[in-house]
C-alpha cells in the first residue's frame, strides 16, 4: 500500500473509540477524520494504478464512502493461543506476534461485541489438552444471530435451517460461518447498485459470476442479462450458492464447480453470441497467470467487471489484460474497510474491436 505514517500527520486527529488502537494491527485510520480517510485512500488507487498502467483522470471516479464508518463488520476473527500466562485470546499486534485481548471491537457491528465475552468463556470451555492455538470465527447475521466456531473438525459447518442472510436491494443472499461473504454489509447495495447502473447489461447477453463465492452478484444481478453461469471452486461456497439460486428460483442461472483456469476455456467456447460480460472477484493476490491468460483471449466477452481488495494485485493484472487489447473504462472506490488500510476497487474493462 501507498499510505505512509507522514500522510497521517498532515490531517487534524481525532480521538480513536479503541484503546487498542495503534497496538493492533487491524485499523490504522481511527485518529483522522473520515473525509480525509477516503482522500487518503481515494489518492492511493490513483496512484497505484498510474505506477503501472496509464490511466486517463476520467475513468477515476471518487471514493464511495461506507455508510457505517464503525460497527460495520459482520465477522471477526479472534486468535486463541496457549502461553506460559495462560490462554490468551484476541488480535494479533502490529508486530505480529503474540496476542491482544480484547473483548470488544468499534469496527464490528454490535450484535457480535455483545457476545465477545460470553463467546471467550465458551471457547475455553471446548479447549482440551492438543488444542494450542485456533482460530475462533464469529459471524453475525442481519436479522441479529450470532454464531461462531473454530475448536474442533467442522465446527465451522452450519444446518441450512441457520444460515446467516443479508437482504440486498430486495434480495435475500444466503452465507454461512464457513463462506466467504463481504465484510460489510452496509455499502454492498450501494456496490450491487453502481453495477446495475452500468451500460453494458442486455437481455441478450451471459453473465459469467467468477471465483462466485455464495453467488451475491450472480443473484444481484441476474435480471439484467438472459442467463448466469457461476464458477466457484470451494465446496462450501458452491452449496450455498445453489442454495441461493434455488431459494430464489432462478431457472436462468448454472452453478459450476471448479478453477476458473479450468473451465473457463471449455465453457465459454460453448456460448454462442457476442458481447457477453465477465464478474471476477478473485483473492486479495489477484489472478493466477493461468486465469489471466484464457481470460484475456475471450474474443466473445465484451465487458469484464474486475473487483479488487488489492490496489496493486488489480493493477498487476489490469495491466496485462490492456496489453491484450482491452481498455479501462472506470476505476471506482469503495472504502468497503473503514477504519483500515484496504480498499475495495471496481474496474470496467471493454474489449476493443
Amino acid at each position: 500500500m501507498l499510505i505512509s505514517p507522514n500522510e497521517l500527520r498532515d490531517v487534524k486527529g481525532t480521538q480513536p473509540l479503541c484503546p487498542l488502537f495503534g497496538e493492533c494491527g487491524g485499523c490504522a485510520f481511527q485518529d483522522i477524520p473520515y473525509e480525509e480517510e477516503l482522500l487518503i485512500k481515494e489518492r492511493t488507487v490513483k496512484e497505484e494504478l498510474c505506477r503501472w498502467i496509464d490511466v486517463e483522470e476520467k475513468a477515476f471516479e471518487p471514493m464511495i464512502g461506507s455508510p457505517q464508518p464503525y460497527r460495520y463488520r459482520h465477522r471477526i476473527d479472534l486468535k486463541l493461543q496457549k502461553t506460559r500466562n495462560g490462554i490468551l485470546i484476541g488480535f494479533t499486534p502490529k508486530e505480529g506476534f503474540g496476542i491482544l485481548p480484547v473483548d470488544n471491537c468499534p469496527i464490528a457491528e454490535d450484535s457480535i461485541n455483545r457476545l465477545i465475552p460470553a463467546i471467550k468463556q465458551e471457547a475455553l470451555g471446548k479447549i482440551t489438552a492438543k488444542h494450542r492455538q485456533a482460530n475462533l470465527v464469529i459471524r453475525t447475521s442481519q436479522d441479529g444471530r450470532v454464531f461462531w466456531g473454530g475448536i474442533g473438525r467442522k465446527s465451522l459447518r452450519m444446518k441450512e435451517e441457520d444460515y446467516f442472510w443479508a437482504e440486498i436491494n430486495g434480495r435475500r443472499i444466503f452465507y454461512s460461518l464457513d463462506t466467504f461473504f463481504q465484510a460489510n454489509l452496509s455499502i454492498l447495495p450501494k456496490l450491487i447498485q453502481t453495477m446495475r447502473e452500468l451500460k453494458i447489461w442486455s437481455k441478450e447477453r451471459i453473465l459469467f459470476d467468477l471465483y462466485g463465492g455464495v453467488g451475491l452478484f450472480g443473484i444481484s444481478l441476474a435480471d439484467l442479462v438472459k442467463k448466469v453461469i457461476l464458477i466457484e471452486e470451494v465446496g462450501a461456497s458452491i452449496e450455498l450458492a445453489r442454495h441461493n439460486a434455488a431459494y430464489h428460483r432462478y431457472s436462468n442461472m448454472d452453478v459450476i464447480e471448479g478453477r476458473v483456469e479450468d473451465r473457463w476455456p471449455t465453457l465459454i467456447e460453448g456460448q454462442n453470441g457476442q458481447g457477453h460480460i465477465i464478474i471476477i472477484d478473485p483473492p486479495r493476490s489477484g489472478l493466477s497467470p493461468q486465469a489471466k491468460n484464457v481470460l484475456c483471449s475471450s474474443d466473445n466477452v465484451k465487458f469484464i467487471l474486475y473487483l479488487s481488495c488489492n490496489p496493486t494485485s488489480l493493477a498487476r493484472d489490469l495491466a496485462d489484460f490492456l496489453k491484450e487489447g482491452w481498455q479501462l473504462k472506470k476505476v471506482i472506490p469503495f472504502d468497503f474497510f473503514p477504519k483500515t488500510k484496504h480498499i475495495e476497487t471496481l474496474a470496467l474493462l471493454e474489449r476493443q474491436t
